[in-house]
């Protein structure tokens, strides 16, 4: 059965009201991925990833954020143009299986001059829903309830948005500025943003068009039907981040569509070839953006074999089977776990050439290039399957 597009989030057609937020931009040092330099103030994990309080979020009285409670897994997400009703949020809760929901606020917005997904979220109750090393910081949710913005890893890191500054934040036409309160990786495929459900109110986001389920016990595909029964026709339901195969090399089908082909695979090696030297963008898919990032410069290269696939490395990873890198061939995707504050989240990705060595958008300040493999943070190659590719692509 073909899967849902992933990209379920509606574009903010206009921002309603426009303000501009308290800033202070005393920040903590970020700590850049892959480095190895340290800070010399010692600082926990969290903190580096965290913009020193401004003079909103000191005003928050002490318990203006819950403590963190049970930390639930979600598993699908459901999104709407509009408000999702009441009764039908009811009857979604009353699911057999479903241990929590969570209602939020979801749209693809324009973020310091990228489209990207963003939520408006309730910080103490939300935070049960996000990776462990998010949920645990009070500082983070303090800063969101405060009127920041806390955005991916990546998209600090890689996308150059630096720890307390104030970046635009809105639909095309009009934004507001908002200050960047943390680097937090959510864990859940193309929202690279989250504030205050007040401040999504402020800058027009629909109220409660959407929500994160937890239901470990039930299949996500069974939840999916369930769903269809009780939600709006115009809702969509896709599962959160579904499953990794990590079968056995051994048991890898070698033909009938399920893997590339030979020339397939040399169209691909060639394709990514003619990238070499354009610079590193994050979010550049095609010449238009200037440059690529590592899954936008995978994405080109697999379409000029005719291979969809999805546009994150998250999703990429998805796209056929996981395997030991001992066991990698050319063509292969190669996937690794770098960020901190979403452990065992998949955020980067490179093309297998053979030999130790791969083709890859590496970071921020650099360019496609051809690199030694190296192994740190790595979670294996994935031997891409052309048709399971098309559907993760939607």
């Amino acid at each position: 059965m073909r899967k849902p597009d992933r990209r379920i989030l509606p574009t903010i057609i206009g921002v309603s009201v426009l303000t501009t937020l308290a800033v202070n931009t005393a920040v903590l040092v970020a700590h850049e991925q892959g480095g190895d330099t340290e800070t010399t103030t010692p600082q926990t994990a969290q903190q580096r990833f965290v913009a020193a309080s401004g003079s909103t979020q000191a005003a928050l009285s002490p318990t203006a954020i819950a403590p963190l409670a049970k930390r639930l897994t979600p598993h699908v997400m459901v999104a709407a143009p509009g408000t999702l009703p009441p009764d039908a949020v009811a009857k979604v809760r009353r699911l057999k299986g479903v241990q929590g929901v969570e209602a939020v606020d979801a749209v693809q917005a324009m973020v310091a001059g990228k489209r990207v997904g963003l939520l408006g979220v309730e910080p103490s109750t939300f935070r049960n829903y996000t990776p462990k090393p998010t949920a645990q910081s009070d500082e983070l949710w303090r800063n969101i309830a405060g009127g920041d913005v806390a955005i991916s890893f990546t998209m600090g890191s890689d996308g150059g948005v630096q720890l307390g500054t104030q970046i635009p934040v809105g639909g095309k036409q009009r934004q507001s500025t908002v200050r960047v309160g943390a680097y937090a990786t959510m864990g859940i495929g193309d929202v690279d943003a989250v504030v205050s459900h007040s401040t999504a109110q402020a800058l027009g986001v629909p109220t409660g068009n959407a929500l994160l389920i937890s239901a470990p016990k039930v299949k996500a595909g069974t939840l999916v039907k369930a769903l269809r029964k009780v939600l709006p026709k115009q809702a969509k339901a896709v599962e959160v981040n579904p499953a990794i195969d990590y079968p056995s090399a051994q048991k890898l089908p070698s033909a009938n569509g399920q893997v590339m082909t030979a020339r397939q695979v040399q169209t691909v090696i060639k394709a990514a070839h003619t990238r070499l030297g354009w610079p590193y963008v994050w979010g550049g898919e095609s010449e238009a953006e200037g440059g690529y990032d590592c899954s936008g410069l995978m994405q080109y290269a697999f379409a000029r074999a005719g291979i969809s696939l999805p546009r994150v490395a998250a999703d990429q990873a998805r796209a056929g089977w996981v395997i030991p890198y001992g066991k990698a061939q050319p063509g292969d995707m190669l996937i690794w776990a770098n960020d901190p504050t979403a452990p065992g989240y998949i955020s980067h990705i490179a093309l297998y050439l053979g030999n130790g060595k791969m083709l890859a958008a590496p970071r921020r300040g650099t360019v496609v290039q051809v690199q030694n493999v190296y192994t740190r943070n790595m979670r294996g190659a994935v031997r891409v399957n052309p048709r399971l590719a098309a559907r993760v692509a939607g």
